[in-house]
Parts: structure tokens; C-alpha cells; sequence
């Protein structure tokens, strides 16, 4: 795997080094222990939308990484993708950004461009 799709996190304070990717289109965690100079890898585990909201909500690191890999769009996708999966799909809105927020919990409609007379 290509190292630029990881992030690693290293509080530098005996807390575990956490570990973030981008795999198959799926943004991941794991962390990294290391008890007694043995290094243990937990299991990748699948970030949820809220988890992904919840990053992008408080401006983290890991959320500059994210935009900055995948492209800001496909990130508000991944971060609404549960509240869409419960909406039925006539009800989605047909354009979706980040207009004048942060937030990508909840779906926002894309201005629509000024027309020319």
C-alpha cells in the first residue's frame, strides 16, 4: 500500500498511536500499542459516518488529510452516507456541499450558479 494513503497520530504522551487509511474507497482506523518494545496492531476498522462527521465538525487533522486525499465532495458523501441510506431516495437532495459550513452531517443544497441576462 501507498504510504500517502495513511495518516499516523502519535500523541507523544503513552497514548496509543492511532493509525488511519483509505482503503477501496473506505476511510479506516487501528491502534497501535506498544507495550514492552513490542508494537501490537489491532484490527482496521471501518470509520462510520458519524465518526467522519464528528472529524470534519471539529476541523481535526484527520479530517485535513481526508479532504485533502479524497477531495472534499467525496467526503461530505462519506459522511452522509447514513443518514441517506435511512432517507428514501426521492427525498435526497440531488447536489450536496459543505456551503458556508463545516458540517457534513447533514445534507446542504448546492447554490445553483447566477444566470446571465
Amino acid at each position: 500500500m501507498l504510504a500517502f494513503n495513511r495518516l499516523r497520530i502519535d500523541p507523544g504522551d503513552d497514548s496509543p498511536v492511532v493509525e488511519y487509511r483509505i482503503e477501496k474507497g473506505r476511510v479506516e482506523s487501528r491502534i497501535l500499542e506498544t507495550p514492552a518494545d513490542a508494537v501490537i496492531e489491532r484490527e482496521w476498522q471501518q470509520l462510520t459516518p458519524e465518526q467522519l462527521s464528528s472529524h470534519v465538525m471539529a476541523d481535526t487533522v484527520v479530517a485535513r488529510w481526508l479532504s485533502r486525499r479524497m477531495g472534499i465532495f467525496p467526503l461530505i458523501r462519506a459522511c452522509n452516507q447514513g443518514a441517506m441510506s435511512t432517507n428514501n431516495a426521492a427525498e435526497a437532495p440531488a447536489h450536496q456541499t459543505m456551503h458556508g459550513s463545516r458540517s457534513c452531517s447533514k445534507p446542504v443544497v448546492l447554490d445553483s450558479p447566477p444566470t446571465r441576462s
